[in-house]
């Protein structure tokens, strides 16, 4: 071969290896690079391919993936077979096929030792040249190297879930003399919790306390901090103290701790005997009261400082809450919106006028509806409570 062959056969290959680079291995999802894989070969390479994959343990039964858009997959397939391409460490042709048939290979998808699967590729009126090989190849190992990631990345997601729904957990259930219902939405859709909570302590006499709290930041290191919250409140709120106090000795616990991020938090303490409710707040926003006419109003409660800050002063104040009153407790996820100031963002919620006599779930469905709650840019929590009648 000259010189000339040479250089513009190594040229050829550099140009196959860019634009496997570019092609291949777009995301973390393993369908995808197979597809993309499938793709590559058969822009240049062959008239048909697919990609069988060996499903890792957490992945259970092993699913080949769907092969190029009209193309057709080699035979094979077992997962024996694949195995035993690996050990070959080679291209081999596939069996049957004339003179005129299609000409298969199959090319094992091999990284870091490990064996992800195999690229089948067919081509009609002739096998494939050394070049033509070597790029099957190397697209091959590189999907491979990317199918790794991608299992590092699901296994990693795995945890992480995992560990998310061990956090998650409903809040305690209220006196009977006391409606609730809850909901929480994540604002990452491949998160279960973030920072956002809320919660129930039975009290004596037939009290119930309302908790709606806001840990600083999204995911899971907010989670972990959440349920930290959680525990700490659920010790304090034992001694059944007044709302204003319980943030007292609260943001005295957490303080102690200065890894702890701030949150905010809202406090309702329920009688229903007595038809009153006591709130306190540190730093969060006020919860709103739907009348027996459907109609909102805001309760201007006053925000003390943050949690974790230290500094107390948090004041208590008491309403009047009658069974035909639905109070609603929210974190900022439902109503504050990016450019928009957040007493136009409560006012939304405050013009708000629901069906008369509408059940509790109905209530949270329709204020995350007409809010746009299912799709906020931050986590949201909201709890709907109401004194059901004797």
């Amino acid at each position: 071969m000259s010189a000339s062959s040479t250089g513009h056969a190594e040229r050829a290959r550099l140009r196959a290896a860019e634009d496997a680079a570019e092609r291949i291995g777009t995301t973390l999802d393993a369908r995808t690079t197979c597809a993309e894989l499938a793709r590559f070969v058969c822009r240049s390479l062959c008239d048909a391919a697919a990609v069988e994959l060996l499903l890792d343990d957490a992945e259970g039964e092993r699913s080949p993936s769907a092969p190029h858009p009209g193309a057709q997959s080699a035979d094979g397939g077992a997962p024996a077979a694949l195995h035993r391409v690996a050990a070959e460490g080679r291209t081999r042709l596939l069996e049957g096929g004339g003179p005129t048939a299609p000409t298969p290979v199959s090319v094992p998808l091999l990284a870091h030792g490990h064996l992800y699967g195999v690229l089948r590729a067919t081509r009609s009126g002739g096998g494939f040249t050394a070049h033509e090989t070597a790029t099957l190849h190397h697209a091959a190992r590189l999907a491979a190297v990317h199918l790794a990631h991608a299992r590092r990345h699901a296994a990693a997601r795995r945890t992480a879930l995992d560990l998310q729904r061990a956090l998650l957990a409903d809040p305690g259930r209220p006196h009977p003399n006391l409606e609730l219902a809850t909901r929480y939405l994540p604002a990452d859709s491949g998160a279960l919790v973030g920072g956002d909570w809320c919660e129930t302590v039975r009290l004596h006499f037939g009290r119930t306390l309302l908790v709606m709290g806001d840990v600083m930041g999204h995911g899971l290191e907010a989670a972990v901090e959440m349920s930290a919250y959680r525990s700490a409140l659920r010790y304090v709120a034992s001694a059944e103290l007044p709302p204003h106090r319980v943030l007292r000795q609260l943001d005295a616990v957490v303080a102690r701790d200065d890894r702890r991020r701030p949150a905010t938090c809202l406090l309702a303490q329920l009688d229903p005997a007595r038809g009153i409710a006591a709130f306190a707040s540190a730093g969060h926003l006020p919860p709103a009261v739907f009348g027996a006419d459907g109609t909102a109003r805001l309760l201007p409660v006053p925000a003390g400082p943050p949690l974790g800050t230290g500094a107390g002063g948090y004041a208590p104040v008491t309403r009047a809450l009658g069974p035909a009153d639905t109070l609603l407790m929210f974190t900022d996820g439902l109503v504050e919106r990016r450019g928009e100031d957040i007493d136009v963002s409560l006012a939304r919620l405050a013009g708000m006028r629901l069906p008369a006599r509408a059940g509790l779930a109905d209530v949270l469905d329709e204020v995350l509806l007409r809010l746009g709650g299912r799709f906020a840019e931050d986590d949201v929590a909201v709890l709907a409570a109401r004194i059901r009648r004797r």
